[in-house]
């Protein structure tokens, strides 16, 4: 525990950090920067739980960083590791990185102690339920005042269960579903959610290999993802879906780094196949035709274009950010870069694109799904065939007016009326694009040399807006 605390605080140390480095660049009053700053409430609760027999004392805590604007937002991790500190860091960021995406929450994040791995699921249920119903006994949680989400340890059945448990003690509330994202679809879930997060990283990878100028000092060539070599580090719901998203568009996979160790493919890796491989034998290693690699942490300095570590923080810190060899890392976790590394990286020129932004894609489509629960309708239910009737109308005429006819399969494809996932992508593809090109607009006109600066910066602009229009500030 006490090495965790000093991971945590590390953590935390380096958001504040980043963040006084940005505020220096703001014109804002020093008081709203320290409002901004600081968490806003911290509520920890230990409650007792019958395990196996045996009673047990769990610990649980809620950090809402922010209340500028409602509700507050962030996931809930499982791990015997959870620290305030860290708990704290990551609310931190969830405020910054809602803002930089322009999502209109707050941010927050909760934490239980607990061992998903070793626990059983009627366990697991036991400790959500009773961890949901603390939180709402203090009207901690609900549609329009804190919205969790799953985080490390946690998936859709823990937000269904919280869910369930929020729905039977507030009975007949109409947005209950709301309380929560991150659900299975059946159970008020959006179509998208799962690989959100990795596809929003490839989506802001994507947009970072167009922009030429910003390539040049990394002496990369940009244009496309087609055969950029990337190493990703931990091949969990993030990282899975950024590397399968970069390897469809032309990326090459060339090391796959995970707690049991890495395998690296100079001739790239197939990364469903790499999954299957780990899902069937429990490891990544002895994959076929890769090398292993028994110290995972080495792949993080071998040679590649593009580095995404999307396991956990403080991966990258100054005893290894002198070895590291990508053009561009690419932050798919949360903090894994400590302060003085990422100033380590930005001294050799290599383009960071920060956590703020890439990884926002999980809390965007939240969003989505928290509209979707207040409106009690599907996205695309009502339009969709409307859409699909107008196009085959075009297609009609085209066909009526040149005399050529087009094969079904052709028409099928041209008539289709946008669903849930298409919408859901594509408002996801939207946001990580213009959010990008505001960063980059902020470091051109304030003359900042790096990505993670300018985006805390746009968060902190934005959120300082906020405070002044709510009239709390002369």
């Amino acid at each position: 525990m006490g090495n965790n605390h000093n991971e945590g605080k590390k953590f935390l140390d380096s958001v504040h950090q980043y963040f006084d480095h940005a505020a220096s660049f703001s014109r804002l009053d020093s008081g709203i920067l320290a409002q901004i700053k600081a968490c806003n409430s911290v509520y920890k609760v230990s409650f007792p739980v019958e395990i196996e027999g045996r009673i047990e004392v769990i610990e649980g805590i809620r950090v809402q960083h922010s209340h500028h604007k409602l509700p507050s937002k962030g996931g809930i991790r499982y791990s015997m590791q959870v620290d305030e500190d860290e708990v704290k860091a990551l609310a931190s960021l969830m405020t910054f990185k809602c803002a930089v995406v322009d999502v209109p929450f707050g941010g927050a994040k909760g934490g239980v102690k607990i061992n998903p791995r070793t626990s059983s699921v009627k366990t697991l249920e036991k400790v959500t339920r009773r961890y949901a119903t603390e939180l709402i006994r203090k009207n901690l949680i609900g549609p329009g005042i804190d919205v969790p989400a799953p985080d490390y340890g946690t998936g859709s059945r823990e937000m269904a269960w919280i869910a369930d448990t929020y729905q039977a003690l507030k009975y007949g509330e109409t947005n209950a579903l709301g309380c929560v994202t991150g659900k299975p679809v059946g159970q008020g879930g959006i179509r998208g959610r799962a690989e959100a997060t990795g596809l929003g990283v490839y989506y802001g990878i994507r947009e970072a290999l167009e922009d030429t100028d910003l390539l040049k000092k990394a002496g990369l060539e940009g244009g496309s993802m087609e055969g950029k070599r990337i190493i990703v580090q931990g091949l969990g719901n993030v990282g899975y879906h950024a590397a399968y998203f970069c390897q469809q568009d032309g990326g090459v996979i060339v090391g796959i780094a995970e707690r049991e160790g890495g395998i690296y493919d100079p001739n790239g890796i197939d990364v469903q196949d790499a999954y299957k491989h780990r899902s069937t034998n429990g490891s990544i290693l002895n994959y076929k035709n890769a090398k292993n690699i028994e110290n995972s942490l080495e792949l993080l300095e071998m040679d590649c274009d593009i580095l995404i570590p999307a396991a956990l923080e403080n991966q990258i810190h100054s005893g290894n950010a002198g070895n590291i060899k990508a053009k561009i890392v690419a932050e798919g976790a949360n903090g894994p870069i400590t302060r003085e590394a990422d100033q380590i990286l930005v001294a050799k020129g290599i383009i960071v694109l920060p956590d703020l932004y890439l990884n926002a894609g999980g809390v965007t489509v939240s969003y989505f799904e928290w509209l979707k629960n207040l409106s009690n309708v599907r996205f695309g239910r009502i339009g969709k065939r409307a859409e699909e009737a107008n196009f085959r109308r075009i297609v009609n005429a085209i066909e009526t007016a040149t005399g050529k006819s087009i094969t079904a399969q052709e028409r099928a494809f041209l008539i289709h009326g946008s669903d849930e996932v298409d919408l859901v992508r594509s408002g996801l593809e939207d946001t990580m694009i213009n959010a990008y090109h505001e960063i980059r607009d902020v470091m051109v006109q304030k003359q900042i040399p790096d990505l993670r600066t300018a985006a805390f910066l746009t968060a902190i602009e934005k959120i300082g807006v906020s405070y002044e229009a709510l009239g709390i500030f002369p």
